[in-house]
């Protein structure tokens, strides 16, 4: 007997607004009680600038979550605390490894009521902290959405939260539209799927446009050196100052150090259910499709079986607790790629198949263009001032951590950093989620297009792209990205080549992650 269908409702999701609650964000508790809190985050960004947050939140007393009643209020308390702690942690010259009971307690308690780590998440910066302009305007407008809470007072910090909002609200309505194509697959009813796959592509298309307006307000320079340090977690950040990670005190006298991963997108439950629904497999960052190793083969030949995508499923654990469900649930009764191969024959069924595949690879080729200019490139800036004899002892966060000596696993590469066995230069480098941000974004933009059906279709979706004339120097310089330029390479790999004073140079190494651990 086939698994049922999940039921929106069943895990909180809502078919107009999808991961986003069905209920607004509240902009404020409405409990007396939590004033002091709510008191501290109206303040932050000054709290922050002027190094006094730590002393504020030391002196605060412990807050019971007893006066939380509805969803809602347990949401905006687990939004504004995880602002708080992570103003605490990163908001000095050198990171706190130690979080005071007035914060850990009750965020402690709230995490487990919501069943999301006590760590700003995707959801507490972008999922739980908008609010919508006018009411009778819908949130999937850029110009109608306003962030509730922000660690440094920018717009580009807002801006940056808000591009995830708007692409979440627009990409609601895919979540029952594709229940529906997989309900019609079970009734073989060719021409429903086709109808919602057609729409499906659509609507990806409409995300990719959302995705492509973040620099309009959101600043590379801004985002990488004043926003993304705040956001980073306590995994793998000894380069920035946190060697164990952070305790969070209890008064209990045995607590130990905890490590968690920074907010990212990739904690986004709509992306991995657009995978899920297409029947996307991605293998562990670096392993081929040729070299994969199904379980049979390997009990049959003695050898350990082939090693889940462990990325992917780390990163539900940081999604709320019914949303992770939710996908798994869907996983189990996804048939869509199943019942467009068994249709082969079906040219529309085919093509609109392969059209939402090549709609997604292009959505993923956008953030990867986005992860360059907003990571690699600055990073790859901070790496040539660390060099020069000008470079000054400056704070400690996760943007200047390459800047300091002690150990190879600096946030942006050293050249004295050690090659792997393949002689490949920084790839111990770790991204969001503890894996090679621009190894992995490609591998699974590479692995969207597998499942094509058409074989035209898997032509164009893996083609080499080549720029002509790239050194003509009658061409001029492109108006956006300067000094920027992508070229593919062997395999259709690309390089980041950056033009300077003295001569070029490549970015080919997997530097850093949009929050890092």
């Amino acid at each position: 007997m086939l698994p049922p269908i999940p039921v929106l409702a069943d895990y909180g999701i809502s078919p107009t607004h999808g991961f986003l609650p069905d209920v607004l964000p509240l902009t404020r508790l409405p409990d007396p009680y939590y004033n002091k809190w709510e008191a501290i985050v109206a303040n932050l960004q000054g709290l922050i600038l002027s190094k006094r947050l730590r002393g504020v939140i030391d002196r605060l007393p412990v807050l019971s979550t007893i006066g939380l009643e509805h969803e809602a209020e347990w949401r905006r308390a687990y939004s504004i605390l995880c602002f708080m702690a992570h103003g605490y942690i990163w908001g000095g010259d050198s990171p706190s490894d130690r979080l005071p009971p007035s914060i850990s307690i009750p965020l402690l308690e709230i995490s487990a009521h919501l069943e999301v780590p006590p760590v700003a998440t995707y959801a507490a910066v972008c999922l739980w902290n908008f609010k919508p302009l006018f009411m009778d305007e819908g949130i999937d407008n850029l110009e109608n959405l306003a962030t509730l809470t922000t660690l440094t007072g920018s717009l580009d910090e807002s801006w940056f939260y808000l591009v995830s909002v708007a692409m979440e609200a627009r990409g609601a309505p895919i979540i029952p539209l594709m229940l529906t194509a997989i309900a019609a697959a079970r009734e073989d009813d060719a021409t429903t799927v086709t109808s919602c796959l057609n729409t499906f592509a659509e609507r990806l298309d409409d995300l990719t446009a959302l995705l492509q307006r973040m620099h309009e307000n959101c600043d590379p320079h801004i985002f990488y050196h004043r926003i993304r340090p705040f956001l980073a977690g306590s995994k793998n950040m000894a380069e920035a100052g946190l060697p164990h990670g952070v305790i969070y005190e209890d008064g209990s006298g045995k607590e130990t150090y905890r490590q968690y991963a920074g907010g990212s997108n990739a904690q986004s439950s709509l992306i991995q259910f657009f995978d899920i629904v297409l029947g996307v497999d991605h293998r562990p960052t670096g392993e081929k499709k040729s070299r994969s190793v199904t379980q049979d083969t390997a009990e049959r030949e003695g050898r350990a079986p082939p090693p889940k995508h462990n990325f992917i499923m780390e990163m539900r654990k940081y999604m709320p607790g019914p949303h992770a469900r939710f996908l798994g649930d869907v996983q189990a009764v996804a048939n869509l790629r199943d019942y467009v191969e068994s249709h082969a024959d079906n040219r529309p069924l085919c093509v609109a198949y392969d059209a939402c595949l090549s709609m997604l690879r292009n959505l993923r080729d956008k953030h990867i263009a986005i992860v360059t200019r907003y990571i690699v490139v600055p990073s790859r800036e901070v790496r040539a001032r660390s060099r020069s004899p000008e470079a000054t002892r400056r704070k400690i966060n996760l943007a200047t951590a390459s800047r300091q000596r002690p150990g190879p696993q600096g946030i942006a590469y050293r050249p004295e950093e050690p090659n792997d066995a393949d002689g490949k230069k920084g790839a111990s480098l770790k991204g969001t989620g503890g894996t090679a941000l621009i190894s992995f974004l490609k591998q699974a933009r590479d692995e969207t297009g597998e499942p094509a059906i058409e074989e035209w279709t898997k032509r164009f979706m893996s083609r080499q792209l080549r720029t002509e004339g790239q050194g003509d120097f009658f061409a001029g310089k492109p108006d956006e990205g300067a000094g920027l330029q992508v070229s593919a390479a062997a395999g259709g790999a690309e390089e980041v080549t950056m033009h300077g004073l003295a001569g070029s140079w490549t970015m080919d190494e997997d530097v850093g992650g949009i929050c890092n651990y």
